[in-house]
């Protein structure tokens, strides 16, 4: 084999090389695209939005199929939050709430719900969450309704405060829930 055979074949393999690599590079770019319309897809079932803007962001606030139960208690964790941190007994009822929602214990939403629970949500996650509920609540898709998510957030805000059961709502809470009441019903 001459040198000139030699550089031949050698370009010929790098070359096949390149496109082979760029073959890889496309097929797992299609994978992931394909993963990421199914994963919006199975949240637009869960939830009954079919807005394709409004799944990429509960995808940008870090939702997935296997976290996306939890949406309906933001309201809650933001009621919980509302002096600064989380009780014992809020925890308690938000756990009870989860786990009433089908939210097992171990799974990738009880782990979220944890994670929310140590560390307060940043407010922007709230807001927009608050939205994404509003809007998913309007396709009546979902058995609940805004004054079942308001009751939850009364129950929260009244687990832990108060002396002997007097003013267990704090003033932070109170207007919190004010305002949640009026953007899930739609005001």
């Amino acid at each position: 084999m001459t040198d000139k055979d030699i550089i031949a074949e050698r370009g010929r393999s790098l070359e096949d090389e390149y496109f082979r690599k760029k073959d890889r590079e496309l097929i797992e770019k299609m994978q992931r695209a394909a993963a990421t319309a199914q994963a919006r897809a199975e949240m637009g079932a869960m939830t009954g939005l079919n807005d394709p803007a409004l799944l990429e962001e509960l995808e940008g606030l870090g939702f997935t199929p296997d976290t996306v139960g939890l949406l309906p208690l933001v309201p809650a964790i933001q009621v919980a939050w509302a002096e600064g941190g989380v009780t014992a007994a809020e925890r308690t009822l938000l756990v009870k709430l989860a786990r009433a929602r089908g939210i097992a214990e171990g799974t990738p939403a009880d782990r979220q719900l944890g994670d929310w629970l140590d560390q307060r949500p940043a407010e922007e996650v709230f807001a927009r969450a608050t939205r994404l509920i509003r809007a998913m609540l309007s396709t009546g898709a979902r058995q609940e309704n805004a004054a079942d998510l308001v009751k939850h957030c009364e129950a929260i805000a009244a687990a832990s405060g108060g002396l002997f059961g007097v003013n267990r709502v704090s003033a932070e809470e109170r207007q919190l829930l004010t305002s949640l009441a009026a953007e899930l019903k739609g005001r």
